[in-house]
């Protein structure tokens, strides 16, 4: 494998990873980010109406969203691959990233690989992926016209796509295992005030029922312990996210939930010259606007890191 040295790679894209990047070439450092070669961009890339990210009033589109980003990186001389990184070695003196033909050796490594989408882990949900089963409402929801589905969940994330599937479906049954939501006020007024919108309350799914495609939710009450069926011919799964660090595991401190330590209000991961921002290090918030200041943040942390070895 060829190899060539980087000042600085940034490992994911996103809110996190193209803020980085724009910072990063505008301070001249020249940076090759590795944007993913399926989930360039980000959980935003599956996002309708992004209402809440300043200076868009009328709201934008997630994928327009990152489309923008990627171009104003570009614009200042950030390099995109869309490929993803198999193999990491942060032990030397250079960092050494293995790509899908190459291995990428970089003097600072900026991570932002974001998070996954969490799985329920019962028996069907993943026999049935893809055939009914699915985490991402914008990328299917268009093939359950006039379907009853359910969306499991009791976020945020959870209600836009509930919201987003009313468009289609002819009823859809938010199941949660709580009797309140967790999601914002604005968000829940607008699932609750929606008449194709139905609760499941204090109720977990147990099973995703079907042979061929989904046919039903079986279905237990958290407080009662009654058991029931659900029949739907679709389920989206929206109960968070786990982040996407193993790649790092044994290279980088991380928490017992998997997200990688950095040294706060810094980015600064327990490597010096590995920054991480993100999602991939943000438990809490999970917003995009965060991410992008997190990423600004490393791009900071990375050139100054990288003055100091001058």
């Amino acid at each position: 494998m060829s190899k060539t040295v980087e000042d600085l790679v940034v490992l994911g894209s996103g809110p996190a990873g193209y803020t980085a990047a724009i910072y990063a070439a505008r301070a001249g450092l020249n940076p090759l980010v590795v944007a993913g070669a399926i989930d360039a961009g980000g959980a935003l890339m599956t996002t309708t109406d992004v209402e809440n990210f300043p200076g868009f009033p009328e709201g934008v589109q997630g994928p327009d969203l990152m489309a923008k980003m990627q171009a104003q990186a570009e614009k200042f001389g950030a390099r995109v691959e869309f490929d993803d990184a198999s193999a990491v070695d942060f032990s030397g003196e250079t960092f050494k990233i293995t790509l899908y033909d190459r291995v990428v050796e970089a003097k600072s490594v900026i991570i932002s690989t974001g998070s996954a989408y969490r799985h329920m882990n019962v028996p069907g949900e993943d026999l049935l992926s893809g055939r009914g089963v699915s985490y991402c409402a914008t990328c299917d929801g268009f093939f359950f016209k006039g379907k009853e589905l359910a969306v499991v969940g009791g976020g945020d994330s959870a209600m836009e796509e509930a919201l987003f599937l009313t468009r289609f479906a002819a009823k859809v049954t938010i199941v949660h295992r709580r009797d309140e939501l967790r999601a914002s006020k604005v968000m829940a007024d607008r699932a609750m005030a929606n008449d194709k919108i139905e609760f499941a309350w204090d109720s977990v799914v147990t099973e995703v029922l079907g042979k061929d495609g989904v046919e039903g939710l079986a279905l237990k009450n958290t407080k009662t312990g009654e058991v029931s069926e659900l029949p739907v011919q679709g389920v989206f799964v929206a109960i968070g996210h786990d982040p996407r660090s193993d790649l790092f595991k044994g290279q980088l401190d991380l928490t017992p939930g998997g997200y990688i330590v950095v040294d706060e209000p810094g980015t600064l991961t327990s490597r010096p010259g590995i920054f991480a921002a993100g999602d991939v290090v943000d438990d809490t918030y999970r917003q995009a606007i965060t991410a992008a200041g997190t990423g600004c943040r490393a791009a900071l942390d990375a050139q100054r890191y990288l003055e100091g070895l001058e």
